[in-house]
């Protein structure tokens, strides 16, 4: 996976800044990077929506908390948006204490849609096979049940924004009045009302944080940074957008995070790992067995195998994602030769070295550590 980048690096600013220093330079880098102002521009669009990203959790004081004390991996299993889906109207609308931007995204059909929201797990190795179940707890928006999502008081009802009279965008001009930009009206945030007597219950925000927990299905087969969507487990979509309370729920992503086995590495649907075996076992061959994710498996070691040779037993490995059938599992065979040995062993050794006709005795009796020895013994009188 991609490093992920220091978000007070992405921001500009120094993990003692104030959150209103935050604030203003998350409007201030969100302005230069934004895509209207940097049209074709791919990177400028990453950039942007990684300040989102950095935004969302430095400007809250409890993901910041966890991100100073853990770093990004304090934040998993703490559900965030994923900007990287998103449009750029829809970061505007998610912040609009500071842009005044509002809006839901609209699916397709022209249905409006609401946020979707992302959360990690970990898995092991050993799950993958079969797939497996993860539960997990995340809060997210609800409508406020108090006043069904307008954010009025029961009993009052929302006024026309006289910004814009209920348009819900104002004009804008510049440079000498030689163009006009259309912008969401800060006052109302697009909604084209304004609300006078807000609901106690949601304090005008027409939108209430609940917990929810759900058994999320891990597929057999997922690789590690894969990500499991889970529809209509995201938040709703702002009603004033949507057509008598229509619309759907955006979807929840779940990243997947695969932990590392000693036994094994995974080299896409194959397992790979290390086999030792003894000199005897190379020369003659054997059948070694081992043991893999589901069960015993017996290696054929062929005669003659050497060094970094590599054994494949087929179907013992992880499934494909989409086709199921399962890899290998390999085994990299690795000569063991002993440190000692005992005098029966040499005496085998040393016969089998005269039949290969090689001389093995000046590699132990002499060679030049002995000669050290002896060269010492001469200046010492040893």
């Amino acid at each position: 996976m991609a490093e992920q980048r220091c978000y007070y690096q992405i921001l500009t600013v120094e993990k003692t800044a104030s959150s209103d220093e935050i604030k203003r330079s998350y409007r201030r880098l969100a302005m230069k990077w934004h895509p209207d102002r940097n049209p074709g521009d791919a990177q400028a669009e990453i950039e942007f929506k990684s300040c989102a990203e950095a935004y969302e959790v430095l400007g809250d004081a409890e993901k910041r908390r966890l991100y100073d004390a853990h770093g990004h991996a304090g934040l998993r299993g703490n559900p965030h948006h994923d900007f990287r889906s998103m449009h750029v109207e829809e970061i505007f609308s998610m912040f609009n204490d500071i842009f005044g931007g509002g809006g839901s995204r609209r699916s397709s059909g022209g249905v409006p849609r609401g946020y979707d929201l992302q959360t990690e797990v970990e898995i092991k190795l050993v799950e993958v096979l079969n797939g497996c179940k993860r539960e997990v707890t995340f809060s997210r928006a609800e409508v406020c049940g108090t006043c069904q999502g307008d954010g009025a008081k029961p009993g009052s009802k929302p006024i026309t924004c006289a910004t814009c009279q209920g348009h819900g965008q104002v004009q804008q001009t510049g440079l000498g009045g030689m163009f006009r930009m259309v912008t969401t009206c800060p006052n109302c945030g697009g909604g084209g009302k304004v609300i006078t007597d807000k609901c106690a219950a949601c304090r005008g925000n027409g939108r209430v944080r609940v917990n929810r927990k759900i058994d999320v299905t891990i597929p057999a087969g997922i690789q590690d940074g894969q990500v499991v969507r889970v529809q209509a487990e995201g938040e709703p979509p702002r009603l004033e957008t949507s057509r008598s309370g229509a619309g759907v729920r955006g979807d929840l992503h779940v990243v997947v995070h695969v932990t590392n086995d000693d036994r094994f590495e995974r080299q896409d649907d194959d397992l790979v790992m290390p086999l030792a075996i003894g000199y005897s076992q190379a020369v003659l061959g054997a059948v070694v067995e081992v043991v893999s994710l589901d069960g015993p498996v017996h290696i054929k070691v062929k005669a003659g195998s050497q060094q970094g040779d590599v054994v494949r037993v087929d179907e013992r490995g992880l499934p494909n994602l989409r086709t199921k059938r399962r890899g290998g599992l390999i085994a990299m065979l690795m000569i063991h030769v002993p440190r000692k040995i005992t005098d029966r062993q040499r005496q085998l050794l040393e016969e089998f070295a005269k039949t290969e006709k090689v001389d093995v005795k000046s590699a132990h009796e002499g060679g030049f550590w002995q000669k050290m020895k002896e060269l010492k013994e001469s200046f010492t009188g040893n």
